[in-house]
């Protein structure tokens, strides 16, 4: 089976695990190429979509991802996914997206063992905390768990993350 196939069927089952074991994707995985292919994350697809952030993760980067499940998105008080989704909110819908990125490609080797501030593309930070902790995920951002990390782009990384990150 060859890798696209085998990305295709990960995604398909949700193994992100199997995704984040991947030394490399091959030509033309980028960010958003990834997170297409996986029905886990059809609602940051649809918001960088609507937010015209497409062609921006599509860049050459390098960028770090960190990508909301579609189940983080659930967990939002309902309706703010939708009224986030609405042209007239395109710059809060930006604000929040381009939030969850970091220029630079950063793993989570470089992330263990430290606390830090990291700044986001939309020009706020970020805490990273890679010291573990009482809540057992190795690394948190803000009051996020990543529960896959390392999910290597041509492009840049993706970490997988349990909360949409609010700036």
């Amino acid at each position: 089976m060859d890798r696209r196939t085998l990305l295709k069927s990960a995604a398909a089952t949700g193994l992100l695990g199997t995704l984040a074991a991947c030394a490399a994707q091959p030509e033309g995985n980028d960010i958003v190429d990834i997170a297409s292919a996986n029905p886990d994350f059809s609602t940051l697809v649809a918001a960088l979509s609507a937010a015209g952030l497409v062609d921006t993760l599509r860049g050459d980067g390098p960028f770090t991802v960190f990508a909301p499940t579609n189940a983080a998105f659930n967990a939002l008080p309902a309706g703010t996914v939708d009224t986030l989704l609405m042209p007239e909110n395109v710059d809060q819908l930006r604000s929040i997206l381009l939030y969850h990125v970091v220029p630079g490609n950063i793993t989570s080797s470089q992330l263990l063992g430290q606390r830090m501030d990291v700044a986001t593309v939309n020009g706020a930070t970020v805490r990273v905390d890679g010291t573990g902790g009482k809540h057992g995920a190795a690394v948190r951002v803000n009051d996020a768990n990543v529960i896959s990390a390392d999910i290597l782009a041509t492009n840049g990384v993706i970490h997988v993350i349990d909360k949409v990150l609010m700036p």
